[in-house]
């Protein structure tokens, strides 16, 4: 069975304009970033929307959360902004209990070609076909779940809340 990859937006598909210096969207990045890393797996992506993590709303959680309960798939990759990623990984984990689901996305835009997403993308298709059921946070070659992670804004990198 493929893997459903849900778009939600985040700095994985940001853009920068030359002119203002401003960071914005316009088409995902997630086909061409699966093609350069000759991905074999059979993955369906879909568009949810796109838009800056610091803005998205319950009703876009509520969104996302419907689209992962209706889809068939039980593997599910989300890219997401990394600000309010960690409220996502929650939001989920309160409502779905039956797929294994993983939130990736990215501390530099895909297209500044120094991005880490690649290596998350990577990371969080490996991630959801061997963890067990359930929704986790996956970033730098680490997966974090879903009630144990943070985003440490001092440092830039994600952390767990608890070391077991």
């Amino acid at each position: 069975m493929a893997i459903r990859i849900f778009i939600t937006g985040g700095t994985f598909d940001k853009e920068y304009n030359e002119l203002n210096g401003e960071l914005f969207f316009k088409d995902s990045h997630l086909s061409e970033m699966l093609k350069l890393g000759r991905c074999k797996i059979d993955v369906e992506l879909r568009t949810l929307m796109m838009i800056d993590s610091l803005g998205m709303t319950d009703e876009d959680r509520e969104l996302i959360s419907r689209q992962c309960e209706t889809c068939e798939e039980d593997k599910i990759v989300i890219t997401h902004g990394t600000d309010t990623m960690a409220d996502t990984a929650k939001f989920l984990a309160e409502k779905i209990k039956d797929k294994t689901i993983v939130i990736t996305g990215a501390m530099i835009p895909y297209k500044f070609g120094s991005s880490d997403g690649l290596f998350n993308l990577g990371s969080a298709l490996a991630f959801v076909q061997t963890l067990p059921t359930g929704v986790y946070v996956a970033m730098n070659g680490r997966y974090f779940n879903w009630n144990n992670v943070r985003k440490n804004k001092r440092t830039g990198e994600f952390e767990e809340l608890n070391k077991l």
